[in-house]
């Protein structure tokens, strides 16, 4: 497409004489910023896409791909009885990777002079291992003390908060008491640490505990009976499927689902949306750069109308003459996206370092897990991502380019002569 002859003058003109640096600065202004448009967008989106992997990871990890309960009632969801058999039946099921009875309900957590409210988990030991979120931070030793009425399980930063540590004594108190002829009063109750849990996100670590579930069953007072049972999915993209099949085999047990899409779904839909509007905005840096291509290209086009006129009368067809600006605009746009895609990824890559190195040079912190729900931050390239980046930059930088090269090519050598 590029001849020999082609290929030289464009060489030619990117190199910068003496009297004509203003028009290779700009350019150089243009890759650059081609090059920071580029490596911004392919960070910001792997950014974008880790923290709604890594998130949607953490959540399903605690919480299951799909939760079972009770019909409703005017007390609230039914207990459900007989979990047992029915979670035994569940993990029969196409599609279906564990099946977790627990008992759960809201409390007031107190230890010492810390005071705080959180969320009560009860589940049986071996629920507890399957729950990797959790349990991948767990001695052996913890679960082998995870039975009785007074043993409990709390995250990481709730220890860190409380002074807590394996031994501590933790104080459950539940609004929903006892009736009794002097009111209502609270139920208390005092349970020991048997283990610390950490499962990288801030919320569950500081709020949330693990009990026996026959110790859950008698402070929430459900007797034989549970809250739910959490189901975990081989393929959380198709839960909606794996619930119909529950849907339709458990038709006859009163017993309602509820998946992640539902439960999580406005949560994660503005994840999207603002992942997609950095995309745009971010898109305007190439865009801008795009611009600087086009000022560029003008100026330089401005600058060699003599030599236009004299390759022309030499014999050089109006297609060379566009095609030798096409090449100095388009090597301006590759060379950019080229660098911008390798500093993108290099940064990708190392991100977490990064981060941590600049905490430790400015003193401050640039991801409080307390704003940003997890506490370390997370990167995930999807190259599908990168291709698009790549595609979209290298077509701005070549649309850039086709006014001033057809411009040139427009040049009339008699009118370009007559001028110089």
């Amino acid at each position: 497409m590029f001849g020999s002859f082609e290929r030289m003058v464009a060489k030619r003109y990117l190199r910068a004489r003496k009297g004509e640096r203003f028009v290779s600065v700009i350019a150089i202004f243009s890759l650059i910023g081609i090059a920071l448009g580029v490596g911004t967008l392919i960070v910001v989106m792997a950014v974008m896409n880790g923290f709604k992997d890594d998130l949607l990871g953490r959540i399903l990890g605690l919480n299951g791909d799909l939760s079972v309960y009770g019909q409703m009632s005017y007390n609230g969801p039914q207990p459900i009885t007989d979990y047992d058999r029915l979670a035994l039946r569940m993990e029969k099921i196409p599609g279906v990777k564990t099946a977790i009875p627990f008992t759960e309900g809201q409390v007031l957590l107190s230890a010492g002079n810390y005071n705080s409210g959180g969320m009560v988990r009860g589940m049986s030991a071996d629920g507890l291992k399957k729950l990797s979120v959790v349990s991948k931070s767990l001695t052996q030793d913890a679960f082998e003390r995870f039975k009785g009425d007074d043993a409990i399980v709390i995250g990481k930063t709730l220890a860190d908060r409380a002074g807590l540590g394996i031994g501590s004594k933790v104080t459950l108190i539940s609004p929903q008491g006892s009736a009794t002829v002097m009111g209502n009063i609270p139920r208390i109750k005092a349970y020991t640490v048997v283990g610390i849990f950490d499962s990288g996100m801030h919320e569950y670590n500081s709020s949330y505990v693990f009990l026996p579930i026959s110790a859950a069953q008698k402070f929430f007072q459900i007797k034989d009976g549970v809250t739910g049972i959490q189901i975990s999915t081989t393929d959380p993209a198709k839960v909606q499927k794996t619930t119909q099949v529950l849907i339709s085999e458990f038709h006859d047990q009163n017993l309602r689902f509820l998946d992640w899409t539902q439960s999580n779904n406005a949560f994660f839909g503005a994840v999207q949306v603002e992942q997609n509007v950095m995309f745009l905005i971010l898109t305007l840096i190439i865009l801008v750069a795009a611009f600087n291509v086009i000022s560029s290209l003008i100026m330089m086009v401005k600058d060699k109308t003599r030599d236009i006129a004299i390759l022309r009368t030499m014999g050089a067809s109006r297609g060379a003459i566009m095609r030798i600006f096409l090449m100095c605009g388009a090597s301006v746009g590759v060379t950019g996206t080229v660098a911008g895609t390798v500093i993108g990824i290099l940064f990708c890559q190392n991100i977490e370092h990064i981060r941590q190195g600049l905490q430790k040079l400015t003193g401050t912190n640039l991801f409080n897990p307390e704003v940003y729900y997890l506490e370390h931050l997370p990167a995930k390239l999807d190259w599908a991502d990168v291709i698009q980046i790549v595609i979209m930059a290298l077509a701005l930088s070549l649309l850039a380019t086709l006014y001033p090269s057809w411009k040139a090519a427009r040049t009339d050598p008699v009118e370009g002569l007559r001028n110089e």
